[in-house]
């Protein structure tokens, strides 16, 4: 299959926070397989974490940190194109552009500007409200056709979509219109402390959040608290035992148990044999990321290089879309 005949995919994470068994589980271990199939391409979506205040040694800190972690998690940068959003000041652009294009309705009906307005009620700013512009921006400069996205972004992928088509509409067929592609297995790990809330890598405070680059023992030590319930039977009923149910959801992505297998071998064996079992199978998917991503870390020259190059082939594809754009709207071309 030649490049051009690939499907454009096209996902980014914001380094607001540690990537996480959720992150890893629910997205970035499927990354590596489809790099054959599509033409990829992931980022670090530092833009979008100033709508909340960051510290600026520890965003940058932790931007380098995402990418080492996307690469030890098995994404090629010579397959994939990897870059950070800052260094490609198309994004920027086109966002303002298409800010103009969604309307203060469909923003303000945005989930998420409705939780982070709750969270930082003393920051709701401009950025806040308006970040699906930047989203949209995000996944239309690439002409993307699929959007990996869980369940909780489908609506960013919806604005998006109907962006693209009010855009189209007036100017005739500039941005292909993308689809949201959401996987049906391991799609959310929740905390292990609050089984009812999704693990969250910006969620520092959370006691149930198993990151990447967490130590064994750390680790097991989590998992040895995590929620379950009153019964002893490990049984998988998403509605009745959330806690073991989440547990069993873990233990299949890391062995590739199917959860008749699970019940089938912890049987009369009760909660803590399953919670330590749990722990261990967690601990061997995670040590050879945590390891490698702490040799890459360890040269920072490898780290610039795969930035500046994939900054280099996104900000070719991104500027085609953005002069096709500002020629759209009558800007005077350079």
């Amino acid at each position: 299959m030649s490049e051009i005949q690939k499907k454009r995919m096209l996902s980014g994470i914001k380094p607001s926070g540690c990537l996480t068994l959720g992150s890893y589980v629910g997205a970035i271990r499927n990354w590596k397989d489809r790099a054959d199939e599509y033409d990829c391409y992931y980022f670090m979506a530092d833009l979008h974490t100033i709508t909340v205040r960051q510290n600026p040694a520890d965003l940058r800190r932790r931007s380098l940190e995402q990418l080492a972690q996307y690469i030890a998690c098995g994404i090629d940068p010579e397959k994939n194109v990897l870059f950070l959003q800052s260094h490609v000041h198309q994004h920027a652009e086109l966002g303002w552009v298409l800010n103009c294009y969604a309307m203060f309705g469909e923003l303000s009906r945005m989930t998420q500007f409705k939780d982070k307005s709750a969270k930082n009620a003393d920051n709701i700013n401009g950025g806040l409200f308006t970040y699906p512009a930047l989203m949209a921006a995000d996944i239309l400069l690439y002409q993307a056709d699929l959007i990996p996205v869980g369940e909780d972004q489908r609506q960013h992928v919806e604005l998006t979509r109907d962006i693209a088509r009010r855009f189209n509409g007036v100017y005739g067929e500039v941005f292909k219109i993308p689809e949201p592609f959401i996987p049906k297995v391991g799609a959310r790990v929740m905390s292990l402390a609050n089984p009812d809330a999704k693990m969250s890598k910006s969620e520092d405070g959370d006691p149930g959040r198993i990151t990447l680059m967490d130590k064994p023992e750390d680790i097991m030590r989590i998992f040895k608290r995590a929620v379950t319930d009153c019964e002893t039977e490990v049984r998988f009923d998403w509605d009745n035992k959330r806690g073991i149910s989440n547990l069993m959801s873990i233990y299949s992505a890391a062995t590739g148990r199917t959860y008749e297998q699970i019940e089938a071998e912890f049987a009369g064996r009760g909660y803590g044999d399953f919670k330590k079992a749990v722990g261990e199978a967690t601990v061997e998917l995670l040590r050879p990321i945590r390891e490698e991503a702490t040799r890459l870390l360890a040269d920072k020259a490898y780290l610039q290089k795969v930035c500046a190059e994939g900054a280099e082939k996104a900000s070719y594809v991104a500027e085609k879309t953005l002069r096709k754009v500002y020629k759209k709207v009558g800007f005077v071309a350079r």
